[in-house]
């Protein structure tokens, strides 16, 4: 087990750290990207091995929940012998991923397998036109296969994510929760975040925050508050009548900084201690500047830290405050 633990100048400790394992995905959500996307060059992504040696560092320094983002994780060749790997490293109590869900019929009992613990799938419509118009190229009969797959496959918890746009899915939250509940799984609402230009739509039009979301929910399935944490961002509630619970991720409404336990490391290897500010360290350098020095790579970590800021400032007028697209961020 690690023997120290990572804490920032406010108090704050660091047990999570979400990696992305590609800037790549099979889809083009179009609150995510644009649709016309010109991806990393692969020497400038994370190698395998580069990724497996940060998640060991992480862990060597008390983080104790990894989750593996994309893009979609699970378009990376071979990353399944990087989940066997990062899966079996001391002192990991949580390993999760979050994923479009496409690859799911194919891959679900392989994650289970090599260690996964929890799964984050994205489902923003259940209308098979709609659903093609907000992912651009995303098959919602794939991804549905792929939720029962992992279903079938076990893993201590299951999650649907959705991203709330007015005027484009909002119609759709109680069918969402329904759906959720059918299955026996959890659901997220996420506001969306204002990372990347895109041309799809205006975000101060299609802006929906957590409590919209909540007074629709309300009329069918009244909420009952919980302290309830996955480790993340969410906030959740329950129904009386059914095992789901319904999350509530608000950067905009409903800032959640002030215990924030996270920081992501970005496909080209951007350590990111704030996803609404650009202040960040290049570990990618710091891998092959010192080659197999882990302690040098633990001792940069430690001193970033020390400067993540103490919040984000999310506006819900549209702005753009972050340049980087999600995909590059880590989903």
């Amino acid at each position: 087990m690690a023997s120290e633990q990572l804490t920032d100048k406010f108090g704050r400790n660091i047990t999570y750290v979400r990696i992305s394992v590609t800037d790549r995905c099979d889809f083009r959500c179009v609150y995510c990207m644009s649709e016309d996307m010109t991806f990393l060059p692969r020497a400038q992504v994370l190698t395998l091995e580069e990724i497996h040696t940060i998640a060991r560092a992480f862990t060597e320094l008390g983080v104790n929940k990894i989750r593996f983002t994309g893009g979609e994780p699970l378009v990376r060749r071979d990353v399944i012998k990087l989940f066997k790997e990062v899966g079996a490293l001391p002192g990991l109590k949580d390993f999760c991923l979050t994923t479009n869900g496409s690859q799911l019929p194919r891959y679900a009992q392989q994650l289970k397998e090599a260690g996964l613990t929890r799964i984050n799938i994205s489902l923003d419509s259940l209308q098979e036109e709609r659903f093609k118009t907000l992912t651009r190229t995303g098959d919602l009969q794939q991804v549905i296969a792929g939720i029962d797959a992992a279903c079938a496959a076990g893993f201590s918890g299951i999650k649907l994510n959705a991203v709330v746009l007015s005027g484009r899915n909002d119609d759709e939250v109680v069918d969402l929760v329904s759906f959720a509940r059918d299955k026996q799984i959890d659901l997220s609402f996420i506001e969306e975040m204002p990372l990347g230009v895109i041309a799809e739509h205006d975000r101060a039009e299609t802006y929906f925050s957590s409590e919209q979301v909540k007074a629709l929910i309300t009329e069918r399935f009244p909420l009952i508050p919980t302290t309830e944490s996955s480790g993340g961002p969410a906030k959740y509630w329950r129904m009386a009548d059914s095992n789901s619970r319904i999350g509530f991720i608000s950067p905009h409404s409903n800032n959640f900084c002030g215990d924030c336990n996270r920081v992501r490391v970005t496909a080209e290897g951007l350590l990111l201690l704030c996803l609404g500010n650009e202040h960040a360290v290049d570990l990618k350098a710091i891998l092959r500047r010192y080659p197999g020095d882990l302690e040098h790579l633990k001792e940069v970590i430690r001193k970033a830290i020390e400067h993540k800021p103490e919040e984000h400032r999310f506006t819900s007028d549209g702005d753009v405050q972050i340049v980087r697209f999600m995909n590059m961020t880590g989903g």
